[in-house]
């Protein structure tokens, strides 16, 4: 391996690069204590990737907003909170050959007390998933999608 193979093995780890991601989970809304379903495909871009498993990760965001004059606010009111950042592991660690794509299937179930996805006047909340490769470096992932949890009967 010559010295600009080495810089692309490095430009790859710190970027994400290793690896293209994709993912298709089943169902497409989710429940408070339903389990979801998910492929994932991982795509080597060139060298091999040695990985320490696939992964799920699920985040859920409430966002406020307020505008000055609204409901006796004097002054405009932006605040987000993190409601859950939550990992599930769904492949276990795996070696990708250069070049190669292999297919990974698992699940993993939603946490019961997840707040429903939901969109109000002042407030929202809102929940994204991805599929991720861990690997040394910067994760090769799918990047965050929009996801949609429905309210517990």
């Amino acid at each position: 391996m010559g010295f600009l193979d080495k810089l692309k093995g490095a430009v790859n780890a710190v970027t994400g690069g290793a690896a293209t991601v994709t993912m298709q989970y089943q169902p497409q809304m989710g429940m408070p204590g339903q389990p979801i379903q998910v492929q994932i495909v991982a795509t080597s871009t060139g060298a091999e990737v040695k990985s320490q498993g696939i992964f799920v990760d699920l985040r859920g965001t409430e966002y406020v907003h307020i505008k000055a004059g609204v409901a006796g606010v004097s002054s405009e009111v932006r605040v987000s909170a993190t409601t859950l950042e939550q990992s599930f592991q769904v492949a276990p660690a795996f070696v990708l050959p250069a070049g190669q794509s292999m297919t990974f299937e698992g699940g993993f179930q939603i946490p019961p007390h997840c707040m429903p996805t939901y969109e109000g006047p002042y407030a929202e909340h809102s929940w994204e998933i991805r599929g991720r490769v861990e690997a040394f470096g910067n994760d090769p992932d799918t990047g965050f999608m929009p996801f949609m949890i429905g309210r517990a009967a």
